[in-house]
């Protein structure tokens, strides 16, 4: 049975990647922040008839990923595919970002990253291989007045997945990226972020959660190493 642990799963594309690979067979290993919808998310997809097992972590808090990933995968579920899909944004000037915010954004875009692959890779290897799927952004290919903080994220995320991907070769792990344009979800409400996009013309967070489900079904003799998919309307 293929498993799929998704991160920022209580919304937006990580709600509608759970939903699509539920339906397609797969058992979720779902981490959000602590919220109702997660929870009602959860009760929802295991009508379905699916095992669901659920971590409340938030993971702006460094100290608490490798522990809570651990009792997480601890539970009988070891991940097949593992989504990184949490992250956030800020927009303003780079010269007048508070520092505080600077490292808040690099934690979520990039450290938290990081610190599942250093979770779930041991794991990986053990049972021969497995698929992370890193959710980037075009913004890793083009600077934007600001939005400088979430380019500088998003571009070291991109570098972070090729390299990652060369180390786990070996072991049958494949790391690629979803590559993603401007995508109607939550983040565009976030207190940290200004902007006047029509919304209307953006991807949907079903477009990005069947993208990602098209990329863990590839075999595994084969490895897309990133897929761009951007609104027909162009960039934002």
């Amino acid at each position: 049975m293929p498993v799929a642990l998704i991160t920022g799963a209580s919304r937006g594309i990580g709600a509608a990647t759970a939903r699509s690979f539920a339906a397609a067979g797969f058992d979720l290993l779902l981490i959000a922040r602590s919220s109702q919808p997660f929870l009602d998310l959860a009760e929802e997809l295991r009508a379905l008839g699916r095992r669901v097992e659920t971590l409340e972590l938030d993971l702006a808090d460094p100290t608490a990923i490798e522990p809570g990933i651990g009792e997480l995968c601890g539970r009988g579920l070891v991940p097949t595919v593992v989504i990184n899909n949490a992250g956030a944004a800020w927009t303003g000037p780079l010269a007048a970002m508070p520092l505080d915010r600077w490292q808040w954004l690099l934690q979520l875009n990039l450290t938290s990253v990081f610190q599942v692959c250093c979770a779930v890779v041991p794991l990986l290897r053990q049972q021969g291989g497995g698929l992370i799927l890193n959710v980037s952004s075009h913004a890793s290919r083009h600077a934007f007045p600001e939005w400088g903080a979430y380019c500088t994220s998003k571009a070291a995320l991109a570098s972070f997945s090729r390299c990652l991907a060369e180390e786990e070769r070996a072991h049958g792990i494949r790391v690629g990226t979803l590559t993603l344009g401007s995508v109607n979800t939550p983040l565009w409400d976030s207190e940290t972020v200004r902007s006047q996009f029509d919304r209307h013309a953006m991807l949907s967070a079903d477009q990005a959660a069947s993208a990602l489900l098209y990329l863990a079904q590839q075999p595994s003799t084969q490895s897309v190493e990133d897929l761009t998919l951007m609104p027909a309307a162009g960039v934002f």
